[in-house]
């Protein structure tokens, strides 16, 4: 038992890593989601030495960080520097309610401010670009997706307390900080006769080097272009939406040149002087003959026409009437 309390104490000494497994006993009040689809969870009222427990929920990877604000009653206001936060991951057991006996890693330990409002932002990816202000507070450290789930607790430092302290609650409301990307999934379509064949995508000028993964990107309009010797190439742009997946469907086309036809109906049309019955055919690329017989109107023309192109020609017949004073 005293071995287990030195070695306690040392851990609370130690800056907060997850270096010292510690053994305690709590009472979980709630487990609770954070996604980023819903703005907020809560509030949990929690008291002296109770926890809360808090997962990552579906699309996590949007998420720059976490936020427990923290309502505290007037009565907290007397009894400063005797309540700690504590943080911990790789808990066990990971679910849990009630009173249980827990361990975890010790990732946050800092004194309870004296406010009213205490606001933690507990980042949850590298790059999050949160910071410690005169009204919130960043816990240091990083907690890696694959930590979750972590407990929240409140624990007394201060011994002889009146039984006012003991019957403290805090109501707690956790929300996600939403990161400024969104994610596309990129999903490629095949023409029947060409199918699975290579193709390079960029995104802003950036190779995409796995098509088959989502693609985080910033919020706002992209450029895509897709080039192949065995499809049509493309170009166009597309928004991302903050916190969204868009799939992006890539229809591949057949590279061979299409010639589309446009003209009355009673006209004849030859290519190459062969008719034909259509309104569209493929041809090689090279230059080729059109031919349109309207009665006894004809019109002939050239075409050269370049691998990956659709080219439309069309016969246009008007009838101008002016008048003459």
């Amino acid at each position: 038992m005293q071995k287990t309390l030195i070695f306690l104490a040392i851990c609370l000494m130690l800056p907060p890593l997850n270096l010292c497994p510690e053994e305690f006993r709590t009472t979980v009040e709630a487990s609770i989601e954070i996604t980023p689809e819903r703005a907020a969870e809560g509030p949990v009222t929690i008291g002296i030495n109770s926890s809360l427990l808090i997962n990552l929920g579906p699309e996590a990877r949007f998420l720059r960080g976490i936020e427990l604000e923290i309502a505290s009653p007037q009565r907290w206001m007397s009894y400063s520097n005797s309540l700690v936060m504590i943080m911990y991951n790789n808990l066990s057991p990971q679910t849990v309610s009630g009173v249980a006996d827990m361990e975890g890693d010790r990732i946050a330990f800092a004194p309870l401010p004296s406010r009213m409002r205490i606001v933690y932002h507990i980042p949850v990816r590298a790059q999050h670009e949160l910071r410690t202000t005169t009204t919130v507070i960043v816990p240091s450290g990083i907690i890696q997706h694959g930590s979750f789930p972590i407990l929240f607790r409140l624990m007394p430092v201060a011994k002889g307390l009146d039984d006012v302290f003991e019957q403290l609650t805090f109501n707690v409301t956790a929300r996600p900080i939403i990161g400024s990307e969104g994610a596309v999934r990129l999903i490629p379509r095949y023409p029947p006769q060409l199918r699975n064949r290579p193709f390079t995508v960029l995104i802003d000028d950036n190779v995409i080097n796995n098509t088959s993964e989502e693609i985080l990107l910033r919020e706002g309009e992209h450029h895509l272009v897709v080039l192949s010797d065995d499809y049509r190439n493309e170009s166009r742009r597309f928004v991302v939406e903050r916190a969204r997946v868009l799939d992006l469907i890539i229809e591949l086309q057949d590279p061979t040149p299409v010639v589309i036809f446009e003209s009355p109906q009673n006209a004849r049309i030859f290519l190459n002087n062969v008719q034909i019955s259509t309104n569209s055919v493929t041809v090689e690329p090279g230059t080729h003959e059109i031919r349109f017989q309207i009665g006894d109107y004809t019109i002939t023309r050239s075409i050269t026409v370049q691998r990956g192109k659709t080219y439309r020609v069309s016969v246009d017949i008007d009838l101008s009437i002016q008048e003459d004073e």
